[in-house]
């Protein structure tokens, strides 16, 4: 919170900040070793014993909602993703001061969305809000805002075309899930990326988002990014917080981020009066630790 802005201060980097765009953002040169500080730690390393992504989605085949989200939820905590996702890539957001000086927030995110299996055997897992919070949060997570999905999508090593499927009384099925993630595997098949180059715009974000302090029960998402850069979805709390369907995905944010090198609380910047204008086009997010969790 305050103390971010009285450390810059006492350096002489803060006077105030003025957002910029996405795309100046990506001009960035990356720095991965401060990601690399911050892997996905308290996440246990994958069993050989695990399920791949195809024996998974037959386990939950006939499962939705409620149920099938507690089955991924086991399944990721107990470490059951591919080994790629552990593997963080930095994204860069930056503000100026007044003179002109740039201030630069590096935060550190999974390349891809949540996933159960193997790096060779795996499967994309929409999941609704409470779940989403709750791996977040256990992990020492939290989940992008609006701002940030569109610094992931400008920045992205790949950046994929959306690819709707029709819009049936199916598209919350565990079938639509599985369907989806082998047409998203093709398109990333002929891009010849490799699985831990940062890729976007296969999926809507589910997004943190204030709207949700007064839409209780309901679900913020965003995002699905067509090749001109717009989404498809514009920030939208109309789903309930159980809702997911398989356009939806979990991008995880570390709690962990960087303010010209140095590295500092995510909640305390997202707080921060001035400095949650890089990150947030709602201003600051007070408590967003505390408002993750009260999703659970």
């Amino acid at each position: 919170m305050r103390n971010v802005l009285l450390a810059l201060c006492a350096i002489g980097i803060w006077t105030g900040v003025h957002s910029v765009s996405p795309a100046m953002a990506s001009g960035v040169t990356a720095k991965p070793t401060r990601c690399a500080l911050d892997q996905i730690a308290t996440l246990p390393a994958r069993s050989s014993k695990s399920r791949p992504g195809s024996g998974f989605v037959q386990d939950v085949r006939n499962l939705s909602g409620a149920a099938r989200d507690a089955a991924v939820t086991e399944q990721v905590l107990s470490g059951n993703v591919p080994e790629f996702l552990r593997k963080l890539v930095p994204v860069t957001l930056s503000g100026t001061r007044p003179e002109g000086q740039r201030i630069d927030v590096e935060i550190c995110v999974t390349p891809d969305y949540l996933a159960v299996g193997d790096n060779s055997d795996f499967v994309r897992v929409p999941v609704g809000l409470p779940a989403a919070a709750g791996i977040a949060a256990d992990l020492g997570f939290m989940l992008p805002t609006t701002k940030m999905v569109d610094a992931i999508y400008a920045q992205a090593d790949l950046r994929l075309p959306p690819a709707p499927m029709p819009p049936t009384a199916q598209m919350a099925s565990t079938d639509y899930f599985w369907r989806h993630h082998a047409t998203v595997e093709e398109q990333r098949g002929r891009a010849g990326q490799v699985a831990t180059a940062l890729t976007a715009g296969q999926k809507k974000d589910i997004v943190l988002s204030n709207r949700l302090r007064t839409k209780v029960g309901r679900v913020a998402i965003y995002g699905w990014h067509r090749p001109n850069g717009k989404p498809i979805q514009p920030l939208s709390t109309v789903h309930g917080a159980y809702y997911a369907d398989y356009s939806h995905g979990v991008r995880l944010v570390s709690g962990t981020a960087f303010v010209n090198g140095t590295p500092y609380p995510l909640a305390e910047i997202l707080e921060d009066p001035q400095l949650s204008q890089i990150l947030s086009n709602e201003g600051p997010i007070p408590n967003s630790t505390g408002l993750l969790v009260s999703f659970r």
